[in-house]
Order: structure tokens, then C-alpha cells, then sequence
């Protein structure tokens, strides 16, 4: 979840806390959405990834994360023509002051009121990949222990998958080339395990489908990715979703059974009895957390209490438990 709380990119204390606060029984904990460069921010307090000064601030993040037991991960991510917005509680609207370039597989603004993106030439777009192998470089140096590429919900990845919002005419015009070739980039640096989070629909009638997501599974499962992180829509303001309890696990579900890709299960999942079915009649092979823990850092200890597992307790807090 990403916190807009960092300046120029660095991760700070309200990171450490927030995320060494939500290691706590969990088996991982996914740092947000962290920029491979600059330009490729949501907003201004988001998080990066595309500078060497941002090692040593992730690593002690990354190191507090491992003493208590989790797993530590990071997304890497480019806004794309989302970018350069302001913060959610600021209103989530592009900036009017202080806006940078935005760019995009075509030129087509994401809604009204948003910057027209420019249209990504081929000589960029290679020079986008590399930034994904350094931001790979680095987040192994800071010591992130499995990485998840980010291509849903609108951003750039997502945006060249999309028929809404791809309409190119070059190789690029399958979204699919530019997916490939940054798997290979963070493969080629990385071979720890590797997570790719995608809208499983765009929920828009000529969109991108399901079907297409099973479709992408079976390409990127032969491509080196271990398991995938369906989400969903985010890349068109005319989504129609039909929201309710674990509304998206039909998803993981549906591209586990048809690719035999492992998946993660993610959305309005809240209680531990939920959580646990899902695991247990084969619907995804792990349940992600993130609003949930937002408002209960310490689900994961209430969660082993509920089913009659041992909670990996703190010393510190065992008189609670």
C-alpha cells in the first residue's frame, strides 16, 4: 500500500515503522509500488528505487523486516500516465504546480483533466528496461528477498497490456513484447523469486479479460515468473466492478486451474476463516493483506489464534497473546 510519504523517493522512518509494524506473523511484507525512475512516480511522496542513495534506507528497512521473521519484497513499478498526482488525501488529482512529463504506450490521457501522455519511442522504451535491471541491482543490494513487477491497475505495464489504451501500430503494439523484455531485464540480475502483479480484467466492455490474463500466465510462466498477483481493473474511469467480499479471487483462482501458475488471492479479503479457504480448497496459493492490515497490523497473530495455529509471537507481546 503505497504511503506518498517519502522525499525524492527515500523510504524514512514512517517506512520502517509502518512495515517492520506489519511483520508480524505475516510470511512476507510487500514494500509499495517504488519507482525505477523519477519520472515514473505516482506522486511526489512515493517511493524509489532508481538511485544508489536509496539502498542504504531499504536495507534498513529490509533488515528490521527479517529480524522479525518476514519475508521482505518490493514492487517495482512506473506510474505511467498516472503520474504525477497528487497525494489521495490531497484529492488524487494531477499536479497543477510542480507536474513532470508523462508517458505512455499511446497518447491517450488515462481520464479528463489528465495530461495527454507522450508516446514512448522504441529508443526509450529500451532505456526504460534497463532502469528495471537497475532497479533490480539495487533492490537486491538492499536486501529484498523476492521482487513483484507491477503491471496493474493503470500504470505503465498495464497501460501497453490494455487495448483501452494501447493503440500503437509498431511490435509494441502487443503489450505483451514490453512485459517480455522487462522480465528478461529483472531476470537477468534476479534469481530469487519473482512475482508479477496484473489486473486479471479491466472490467470494461473491449478491454482487457480474463482470458487474456490466462493467456499471459502461460507466456510469462515460461518466462521465469513464479507466481502471479491477480488484481484488477484501475485503467479506465468507465470500470464497471462489481465489488463484495474476496470479489477477485475468481481470478487467482481461474489462472491457477488454467496455467498451473501459482497466484495470489487480494481484495476485500478480511477474516481468517476467508483467508484460510482460499488456501485450503486451492483457489490461490497465498492470500495478500493490504487494507486489512492497514486497519490490523496484528491480523496475522489473531488470524493463527483463530484457525489453532502457533503465532510467531514477539517476546514483547506474548502477554497479549
Amino acid at each position: 500500500m503505497c504511503q506518498y510519504s517519502a522525499i525524492d523517493g527515500m523510504p524514512n522512518d514512517w517506512h520502517l515503522v509502518h512495515l517492520g509494524g506489519r511483520s508480524l506473523g505475516v510470511g512476507g511484507v510487500i514494500a509499495e509500488a517504488s519507482a525505477v525512475r523519477p519520472e515514473g512516480r505516482i506522486t511526489t511522496g512515493c517511493t524509489g528505487i532508481w538511485s544508489d542513495a536509496q539502498i542504504a534506507p531499504w536495507r534498513r528497512i529490509t533488515d528490521f523486516i527479517q529480524a522479525q521473521g518476514a519475508i521482505p519484497g518490493i514492487q517495482l513499478a512506473h506510474a505511467g500516465r498516472k503520474a504525477a498526482t497528487e497525494a489521495p488525501w490531497l484529492g488524487g488529482a494531477p499536479l497543477q504546480e510542480g507536474a513532470w512529463p508523462i508517458v505512455g504506450p499511446s497518447p491517450i490521457p488515462f481520464d479528463e483533466g489528465y495530461a495527454t501522455p507522450h508516446e514512448l519511442t522504441a529508443e526509450e522504451i529500451a532505456g526504460l528496461v534497463d532502469s528495471y535491471a537497475a532497479a533490480t541491482r539495487r533492490a537486491l543490494a538492499a536486501g529484498f528477498a523476492f521482487l513483484e513487477i507491477h503491471a496493474a491497475h493503470g500504470y505503465l505495464l498495464n497501460s501497453f497490456l490494455s487495448p483501452l489504451s494501447n493503440h500503437r501500430t509498431d511490435r509494441y503494439a502487443d503489450g505483451r513484447e514490453l512485459l517480455r523484455e522487462v522480465i528478461a531485464a529483472v531476470r537477468s540480475e534476479w534469481t530469487g523469486p519473482l512475482f508479477l502483479r496484473v489486473s486479471a480484467s479491466d472490467w470494461v466492455e473491449g478491454g482487457w479479460t480474463i482470458e487474456d490474463t490466462v493467456a499471459l500466465a502461460h507466456l510469462v510462466k515460461a518466462l521465469g515468473i513464479d507466481l502471479l498477483d491477480c488484481s484488477s481493473g484501475g485503467n479506465s474511469p468507465r470500470q464497471q466492478i462489481v465489488l463484495g467480499p474476496g470479489y477477485q479471487v475468481a481470478f487467482a483462482e481461474r489462472v491457477r486451474r488454467d496455467s498451473g501458475l501459482a497466484t495470489g488471492a487480494v481484495g476485500m479479503i478480511t477474516s481468517p476463516e476467508q483467508a484460510d479457504t482460499i488456501i485450503r480448497t486451492g483457489q490461490a496459493d497465498i492470500v495478500l493483506l493490504a487494507r486489512e492490515l492497514l486497519r490490523h497490523p496484528t491480523w496475522a497473530l489473531h488470524a493463527a489464534k483463530t484457525l489453532r495455529a502457533t503465532p510467531r509471537t514477539p517476546n514483547q507481546y506474548l502477554r497479549a497473546f
